[in-house]
């Protein structure tokens, strides 16, 4: 048995430790085939993930410059950008230009210098710019200015707030000579807008109208608006009665935003800001009212017409004519006086055509012809006169102006006055006076333009305001900060190195040169005793002995002690039991 035993045991050892690097190849050999390519595999992932980190960390914030390259040259943009030393990268998935974002102004200003500019796909009048063949058609002339008449419009609307992009289809029919053959032009516009944002109707309305009066013939109700979603935006800007009163709810929120702005102009040099509210209340009358009156003033008449005739006639001999009954008539009776007078009373009346007599019976001259005068033959006359009165009258036709104020309903509340102490600059509050209201109130009715004819109420009161009504604007925080984010990658990509250095390859690079192995008891020759055997002494006894095997597991000396020896093969039982059993195997043979 101890020959056996000494023939199993290995040869001493010289005590030196494995040069550097061949315990590692050793322990490497000594696995399976397919456990070295995993630790390869490993080991090379661990080192490129570790790379990666590194990049990832020292990589620049990037920003898109322009949303996509569509309608643009991109290799003029790249000879720019290269040019003038700017840092690109293209996005695989969308397309976008990707500069640093110190850079994206001076990007743009280069590239806005340089001419590179987006351009849209629509091809407008420079159609007809291009040589026609000598045998064109005119339905090719008409196509073409059609095709131009349209880019024209589509570059025009997309040139509108929210509108990305265009198309407009325009029916243009062919015109006839016959009235009855006539038919109108039509259009149809597609708009395609920004993410998020939409069209309001007043815009639609626009866009109607520009086409409406860039075609000729073409009415607004022959023009439909779609989007890219497929909504009809065209019965949006109808003259329905859901419009009208939507634009008439704006005007009165103007009307009262103008009236507010007039009483901030008046009170805040004398109050100061945030030490008053004012809001104003118009009651707005939108309707249309037309009216005709027609008065008559029968106080004062005017004469409109008059016709006035006046006739006289005179004989100046006697009866003439056809003796007849009117002619030859008897003369009348005589009358005698009531009185006498004289001698021309006595004479009885004088004939007419006979010569004047005077009070002595003398002929009466006429100085003017020295002719005897004759008793005047009597005279027929006649007057007639005809007026036309005008009555007075008026017409009058009123139409009273859409949005009347019927009524303004003012409020302003102000805060207490604020009193500084000169001497020690206490802060004291101290709520206005009465006069100092009425003050206020009559700089307010000033401003609105006050009329207590038509019901308008106007209230100045003075509160305190509360000490906390003024929001406040928090600082933005620290990690939304961009050289929070700098710092953060690159703590983050130095703990990634750190843990993948220490929790990874370290661990496993100490495996493989075996340095996490346990060692019982360590000698100076690095073999270990085979304890618990009687009889070796001498030479033998003095040095350490190890089992042999791949790995060699150390044992104490036979002068340590019975317990130590049958701790120390338990331990070896336990950690290591098929080492043993070929070894109990060996012992076994060498017996036989």
């Amino acid at each position: 048995m101890a020959e056996a035993v000494s023939d199993n045991l290995p040869a001493k050892t010289d005590g030196k430790p494995p040069l550097f690097g061949l315990s590692f190849l050793e322990n490497l050999s000594e696995m399976t085939m397919l456990r070295q390519v995993g630790l390869m595999v490993g080991l090379a992932a661990s080192v490129a993930i570790g790379f990666a980190v590194v990049l990832w960390s020292q990589q620049p914030d990037y920003r898109p410059l322009y949303g996509s390259l569509a309608g643009m040259d991109s290799k003029q943009i790249m000879e720019t950008l290269a040019a003038a030393d700017i840092a690109y990268t293209v996005e695989p998935n969308s397309g976008a230009l990707l500069v640093k974002a110190d850079d994206v102004a001076r990007a743009r200003m280069k590239l806005a210098a340089a001419g590179v500019t987006p351009s849209d796909s629509n091809i407008g009048f420079e159609i007809l710019d291009k040589d026609q063949g000598l045998g064109t058609s005119q339905f090719m002339e008409a196509t073409r200015y059609r095709r131009g008449l349209e880019g024209e419009l589509a570059r025009t609307i997309s040139s509108l707030n929210n509108v990305k992009g265009a198309r407009v289809h325009l029916a243009i029919p062919k015109s006839s000579v016959f009235v009855r053959d006539e038919r109108k032009p039509s259009a149809s516009v597609l708009v395609e807008l920004f993410s998020g944002r939409s069209l309001e109707p007043g815009q639609v309305l626009a866009i109607v109208n520009l086409v409406a009066t860039s075609v000729p013939e073409l009415s607004k109700s022959q023009i439909t608006v779609v989007d890219q979603k497929g909504n009809l935006l065209s019965d949006m800007a109808e003259n329905s009665a859901l419009t009208q009163a939507g634009k008439q709810f704006d005007y009165s929120r103007r009307m009262e935003s103008m009236l507010t702005q007039r009483v901030h102009n008046i009170l805040q040099p004398v109050l100061g800001n945030d030490r008053y509210k004012a809001e104003v209340s118009a009651d707005v009358d939108f309707s249309a009212v037309e009216s005709t009156s027609e008065q008559f003033n029968p106080d004062q008449p005017a004469l409109r017409s008059e016709q006035s005739t006046s006739e006289q006639r005179t004989a100046a001999n006697g009866p003439q004519g056809v003796p007849g009954a009117l002619s030859n008539q008897p003369p009348s009776a005589a009358s005698a006086p009531q009185t006498t007078g004289g001698a021309a009373a006595t004479a009885g009346a004088i004939q007419p055509g006979q010569p004047l007599l005077d009070a002595n019976g003398q002929q009466i001259m006429d100085p003017a012809t020295g002719q005897p005068m004759l008793a005047p033959y009597p005279a027929d006359k006649r007057n007639q006169s005809t007026k036309n009165f005008e009555l007075d009258r008026s017409i009058s036709h009123t139409k009273q102006q859409q949005g009347k104020i019927n009524r303004l309903s003012v409020s302003v509340v102000v805060d207490d006055q604020v009193k500084v102490n000169a001497a020690d600059g206490a802060v004291t509050r101290a709520p206005w006076t009465a006069d100092e209201l009425a003050r206020f109130t009559r700089l307010v009715q000033d401003a609105v333009g006050f009329d207590a004819s038509r019901g308008d109420s106007v209230s100045v009161i003075n509160m305190p305001f509360s000490a906390e009504r003024s929001e406040v604007i928090a600082d933005p925080a620290f990690y939304t900060q961009p050289w929070f984010w700098d710092i953060v990658k690159q703590v983050l990509g130095v703990l990634f190195i750190l843990v993948l250095v220490f929790g990874v390859l370290r661990p496993v690079l100490n495996n493989i040169t075996g340095g996490g192995k346990k060692q019982l008891a360590p000698f100076a020759g690095g073999d270990v005793e085979l304890g618990g055997m009687g009889g070796l002494d001498g030479e033998l006894g003095n040095d350490r002995v190890s089992l042999g095997g791949p790995q060699s597991i150390l044992l104490p000396s036979p002068s340590e002690g019975y317990d130590a020896q049958l701790n120390a093969i338990k331990s070896l039982v336990a950690e290591d039991p098929g080492r043993v059993a070929q070894v109990v195997k060996e012992w076994i043979n060498a017996d036989e």
